[in-house]
């Protein structure tokens, strides 16, 4: 592959944007899209809409906190695209400024609600990468509100919002991840990694709580909500016992995948069994892509 288009690549980070597709088919299953089966044709193209959407605008976020980390980069991680001489700045911020721009035009396709909701997105976006991670407060919240946003993005699919209250979810699992990440460079982060323990463990119980008060698919979410708790909470203990940057960064990465797997659960609650395996699938490609491309 071309080096620079490489690194293009690495600086959207391509393991991480099924994540952001699995948030889309959560919203859209809590708004109802698969209880449209078979999907009427329109469905089938706004969800498309959406998950490209997301897509572009995950990428183009992720660009821009390089494009803003740049100095920082030049002593932390030299080896990225931007501080390594490999993509120049300006280039870097104009892919960046492109993809948001796309993923706002692509929500405005599906209706006026989606596109204000990524507008908001946007700006959040932006606001976590100039100054809010730089706060330990504030730049976890930051992130995590910009998870619920995208949930939103997808319960917006048919121009009204209902059940709001589930994005409250991906609000503290992110907080969480990010808590988490302050440790990656130095390690060193033991108080980070109990308080994220308790923030994983509220999100499994309010998720619970949730499916069960809803009346929602519960024996079926169940195996789907004990392999998410499995797998964020064993490499996060690892973490605690040794407390590495390299330990620290699977927990990280572990973290970031395993939200497709949340996403399914909340798929399986809404929708049906096969649809939430359909979802959990993503996980597999985002395994694979790790393997080519950096996660954090």
């Amino acid at each position: 592959m071309n080096p620079v288009l490489k690194g293009y690549l690495r600086l959207a980070r391509p393991a991480n944007l099924p994540t952001a597709a699995a948030d889309i088919l959560a919203g859209t299953a809590i708004a109802g899209v698969f209880n449209e089966i078979p999907l009427e044709s329109f469905l089938t193209i706004h969800l498309l809409f959406l998950i490209a959407s997301t897509i572009c605008l995950y990428a183009g976020g992720v660009v821009l906190n390089d494009v803003f980390d740049a100095e920082l980069d030049k002593i932390e991680r030299p080896e990225r695209p931007i501080p390594s001489g490999l993509i120049r700045l300006n280039s870097a911020r104009n892919f960046g400024g492109i993809l948001l721009l796309a993923g706002i035009i692509l929500a405005f396709l599906v209706n006026n609600l989606c596109g204000t909701v990524s507008l908001i997105l946007v700006f959040a976006i932006l606001t976590y990468d100039i100054f809010a991670k730089k706060s330990g407060v504030l730049g976890p919240l930051n992130m995590g509100v910009c998870r619920g946003l995208n949930l939103l993005l997808g319960m917006a699919v048919f121009g009204i919002i209902t059940q709001w209250w589930f994005a409250i979810i991906p609000i503290f699992y992110i907080a969480a991840i990010t808590l988490i990440s302050r440790g990656e460079v130095h390690g060193d982060n033991k108080k980070h990694i109990i308080l994220a323990g308790v923030f994983y463990a509220s999100v499994i119980l309010v998720l619970l709580f949730l499916i069960i008060f809803n009346n929602l698919n519960t024996l079926q979410a169940l195996p789907f909500l004990i392999l998410f708790a499995f797998l964020i909470f064993r490499p996060l203990i690892n973490a605690y016992k040794s407390n590495s940057p390299k330990n620290i960064k699977k927990a990280v990465i572990a973290g970031v995948l395993s939200l497709i797997v949340l996403d399914a659960t909340l798929v399986v609650g809404f929708s049906e069994w096969w649809v939430g395996i359909l979802t959990l699938l993503l996980f597999p490609l985002s395994i694979y892509l790790s393997k080519l491309f950096a996660v954090t």
